[in-house]
């Protein structure tokens, strides 16, 4: 596809995630805020009920996992499923569309990972040039 296709291609797509009050944009955000993004690639392993992925996610705190599965839930993304017992359990797992973004975000996960060598040596050189801050 030529870069005229693309052009025309992107002005027929009903959302605008660089417009300000496009809906898209809050589902970036909630896919690659700071915890999204790990949570989505948490679940792409399969099911976890909510300490598992707390145990997963490291460093997430009780509060923001919640608010952020409710937002990942919300948006479709993630299915909860409360089973009926004592105690009650509760497991995550992502749905069709959950699992298909997350399989995107994995791969800039993955990248960035065999990039960090380049990364950290960037940050080495910037700090020699500028002052380590």
């Amino acid at each position: 596809m030529d870069i005229m296709q693309e052009r025309t291609a992107e002005q027929e797509l009903p959302f605008n995630v660089f417009a300000k009050a496009c809906p898209s944009r809050g589902t970036l955000e909630h896919v690659t805020g700071r915890w999204g993004g790990l949570t989505l690639g948490a679940l792409y392993e399969g099911s976890l009920r909510f300490n598992e992925l707390r145990r997963r996610v490291d460093g997430v705190s009780e509060k923001m996992l919640s608010q952020t599965l409710h937002a990942l839930e919300r948006d479709g993304l993630v299915h909860r499923e409360a089973q009926p017992t004592n105690p009650p359990r509760v497991d995550y797992e992502l749905t069709p569309l959950g699992r298909e973004i997350a399989e995107r975000l994995l791969a800039l996960i993955h990248f960035v990972e065999g990039r960090m060598d380049d990364v950290l040596t960037a940050r080495a050189r910037y700090d020699e040039t500028r002052g380590a801050r």
